[in-house]
């Protein structure tokens, strides 16, 4: 993500009660060494960058290096850590300070391309460069910053005529709350939905800190979209249920002053809570709460909850118009997908119903009233009938246009307005018609899955499951990606490719499907 919008009035309002719940159950941070396998270098083929090897990385005291001379390490996976090395002159001592530029890179081409020619929407601060400067020699450098990456490039700007360099003991503290070993082994016998696994832990693993990041190199924040997501895969994995609770309690202890949730939470040091609001996160904060309640049955933390949850439907169903139907409107109220073409007005609609639904599963639980959100769900499904359904061309429509998106369908399949039967000929007459207004991000294809699934199509989800997430494994995908087009790979949303974030925690959603529908 990386764009903000302001809430009229927002002033955070602070549960301090939620947030010392939240402290209690912080995660703690498991570090591994990690080394480099090989030396490679980043050249242009066919105008791209791809990596050319040279060889296993070599024995620690043969890096000899001058002036404009430069050394690219692979460790041979992708890991979230801090970088150290060692440095000392050769010939003579150090009669001028050492300057360095040392780049990181989940993918070859951010080794490759050069920070001066970036002009996306968001801050090159995010792309991982370091230069340094080195006094005395000889030392130990360890780079304070935390990077993501699977290649690490060190450039010599400069020493002086006197001397040169010797580079040695590179090495990497990789970091994150879980635990690879802990998760069990698959039973399946293909060898792609194995791979496809396989990754997809590891990107939950790599996203998994004192929080659940949605990205470790970008934006490393806690939103809750993501949180659903990743909370679904955690349950089939690495069952880490404190992270969850943790997570939970950090959104709730910090609201919009009106009880509105915020879309992420800045969790370093003092949490920060964004100013960001999206109609659809907020709502999909029951769905995360719902999701722990039934993997877990730990009341007490529903009940402290519940208030928080019950306060996303008030504020949501204002929305309403006299017809029961969302209000649309231009500014960024509602994410559903990274895709600009897209109205979110039927998307909304139908992750009302949806996260309404779940909602009245949780009264129940609490011995709470809600019969005024039934009648609401009622309501909103007959209104989606009559207004946004369109006989004509068999899909439901969104907006003054009547927009007819994959977003669209995704969503009222997965709110249940409609029997399973006609719900599979919807997605199949979909996938068949292929509506102009596709699907751009991991997290909008994650529910296209999950559509497919519910409606008794397991063969269709199994066939797209490994197109899309093995078309990423056939790109070298070491984690799986933020945004991924197979037949775009360059797309950013943010203007650049370099900005773009290769290991992102909506992406890492297969295990789920494969453990929970497939691996039995």
């Amino acid at each position: 993500m990386g764009f903000t919008n302001s809430v009229p009035g927002f002033k955070a309002e602070i549960n301090n009660d939620f947030l010392k719940k939240a402290e209690k159950y912080r995660a703690g941070i498991i570090k591994r060494d990690a080394y480099p396998l090989d030396e490679v270098e980043i050249i242009k083929n066919n105008n791209d960058w791809t990596v050319k090897p040279i060889g296993p990385a070599k024995a620690a005291e043969q890096y000899r290096m001058q002036k404009d001379s430069k050394v690219c390490f692979d460790f041979g996976n992708h890991y979230v850590g801090y970088a150290d090395f060692n440095v000392n002159y050769i010939n003579s001592p150090s009669d001028a300070p050492l300057h360095l530029k040392i780049k990181f890179g989940e993918k070859p081409f951010e080794i490759g391309e050069n920070r001066e020619d970036y002009d996306g929407l968001l801050s090159s601060g995010w792309i991982q460069e370091e230069y340094i400067h080195v006094d005395d020699l000889p030392a130990h450098i360890e780079l304070p910053r935390r990077y993501a990456f699977r290649y690490m490039q060190i450039v010599v700007l400069d020493t002086s005529p006197c001397y040169s360099i010797n580079i040695t003991d590179v090495h990497c503290t990789s970091v994150s709350s879980a635990d690879i070993s802990t998760v069990a082994e698959l039973s399946l016998t293909d060898k792609e939905l194995i791979d496809i696994d396989r990754v997809s832990v590891r990107t939950m693993a790599e996203c998994m800190q004192d929080v659940f990041e949605d990205g470790p190199k970008r934006d490393r924040r806690l939103w809750i979209g993501d949180l659903r997501l990743q909370s679904l895969v955690n349950y089939e994995t690495f069952k880490n249920y404190a992270l969850v609770k943790r997570c939970l309690y950090l959104i709730a202890g910090l609201t919009q002053g009106d009880g509105r949730l915020a879309a992420c939470i800045f969790s370093k040091a003092d949490p920060i809570a964004s100013k960001v609001n999206l109609f659809d996160y907020s709502l999909l904060f029951i769905s995360c709460v719902y999701d722990y309640y039934v993997n877990t049955k730990d009341t007490d933390t529903i009940k402290d909850l519940f208030p928080t949850i019950k306060r996303q439907i008030e504020i949501a169903s204002q929305r309403f118009d006299e017809n029961y139907i969302i209000r649309d409107s231009s500014d960024w109220w509602c994410f559903v997908d990274w895709n600009d073409d897209l109205n979110k007005q039927a998307s909304a609609q139908a992750i009302f119903i949806y996260t309404a639904k779940q909602y009245v599963e949780l009264s129940k639980v609490m011995g709470e009233d809600s019969s005024e959100t039934v009648r609401m769900i009622e309501n909103a499904a007959d209104a989606s009938m009559k207004y946004l359904w369109d006989n004509e061309s068999g899909f439901f429509v969104s907006g003054n246009d009547r927009q007819i998106s994959w977003a669209s369908q995704i969503w009222f399949v997965l709110s249940g307005i409609l029997p399973v039967e006609e719900n599979a000929r919807l997605m199949l007459r979909m996938i068949e018609t292929n509506p102009a207004v596709g699907i751009v991000t991991p997290y909008t294809y994650h529910y296209f899955i999950q559509a497919l699934f519910d409606s008794g199509l397991k063969k269709e989800a199994v066939k797209h499951i490994k197109y899309y997430w093995g078309a990423m494994l056939a790109d070298g995908a070491d984690c799986f990606y933020e945004v991924f087009n197979p037949e775009n790979k360059d797309f950013s949303p943010y203007g650049s490719r370099v900005i773009n974030s290769y290991c992102h925690s909506w992406s890492g959603t297969p295990s789920y499907f494969i453990r929970r529908y497939l691996d039995k």
